[in-house]
Parts: structure tokens; sequence; C-alpha cells
């Protein structure tokens, strides 16, 4: 399986790019966020990947970061989802923002995204609720470039980490982080956001 792509922007289009990796050029059907991470063509970039196999196509995923390409494989997971919905829903919405409808079930943000009616949306945030603290989210594993900010999102994961280590559900300490960074704006640290998280779990 093809996990991982490093090589040349060759060429980009209005949902997929192709990427040089030593004279072999890889089309790679991305989501709008992953575009504008990839830079400009001609630039090295590094893109992870996720292959998926039919019985009449095969089609290669790409994603600026590995966080991403997490969440577009447990979007796929809910009944509807295919990856051209997937990659609406990533184009739409950060995965911080997925992460935090999911938490909260707010189905109307989710439904923000191109072909995602609320019946859909319903589904899944209802599905992906207890999912939404165990994964990480933008600024994580596989960050393209300076244009995410690492810092702050890893600040939040590790809030939530740290909630879910106190004994409090996933979907409970993700729901609290969203609510302390919403709060605290998005420069807040990990001490602060645990802290004003507890206060938004045990309320």
């Amino acid at each position: 399986m093809i996990a991982k792509l490093r090589g040349l922007l060759d060429e980009t289009g209005t949902d997929w790019a192709v990427i040089d990796v030593q004279g072999v050029g890889y089309l790679v059907h991305c989501s709008a966020r992953t575009l504008s991470a990839l830079g400009e063509v001609g630039e090295a970039c590094t893109v992870y990947t996720d292959l998926q196999v039919s019985e009449n196509d095969m089609r290669l995923l790409g994603f600026a970061e590995g966080s991403e390409r997490d969440w577009f494989r447990l979007l796929t997971q809910v009944q509807g989802v295919g990856s051209k919905v997937a990659l609406a829903i990533l184009s739409a919405l950060s995965t911080a923002e997925v992460q935090a409808a999911c938490a909260q079930g707010d189905a109307a943000m989710v439904a923000r995204a191109n072909g995602v009616g609320p019946k859909l949306a319903g589904r899944i945030v209802n599905e992906l609720k207890d999912k939404a603290g165990a994964l990480p989210t933008s600024g994580g594993e596989g960050s393209v470039n300076s244009v995410n900010t690492p810092a702050v999102s890893s600040a939040s994961a590790d809030a939530v980490s740290a909630l879910e280590n106190l004994g409090f559900k996933p979907a409970v300490a993700a729901r609290a982080v969203a609510l302390a960074q919403g709060e605290l704006g998005e420069g807040a640290g990990e001490s602060d956001l645990i802290r004003v998280a507890l206060k938004k779990a045990a309320g």
C-alpha cells in the first residue's frame, strides 16, 4: 500500500494533483485544503495517501497531514459517505472543526459541505461523536508547511488526551476542549485549555 509520497508538485486541478516522484507521476485526489497547502507547481511537497480499490476503479487520495487522512478514513466508515463526500467535508471544514462538530453533535456545521444533507450530517455526528476525541487534528503528524499552526492544534489534542486520562469520555473531553478554545482563543496554551475544559466538562 502507498502510504506517503514525497516529490515535486507537477500539476493541479479542481480536486486533484499530480506528484512527480523521481519521474513517475502519481494522480492523487485531494481536498481543497490539501491543494492549497501543497504550494506552487514545481515545488517539493509531501502527501499522506490512502489507496482505495473497488471492482472498477483504483483511486489514490492525498492529504497534507496524517491527521486529515485519519479523519478521511473515519468519515468513510459512515454509511453513505464515500471518498467524494469525505473530501467535500474536509474541504469545507478543518479537522479541528470536524472534531468539534462531532463532539458537540453539530450536524449543521457538517452540512455546510457540498453534497451533505441534514440527514447524512446527523448520521455522521451521531456515529462519530464517541470517536471524536481519539483522533488528532490539524498540525499533528505530517504538516506540509508553516501555514498550519502545529502548536495550537497540538495543545488542543494534548488537552483532550489529558481529560480522557482523568476519566472523561472522548466525546465529552473533545467538546469541553472545543468550548474552552472558543472561549480562550486559538493561541491558548495546553494548561489554560485543560483548566477551562475541566470546568466545562464537570459542569
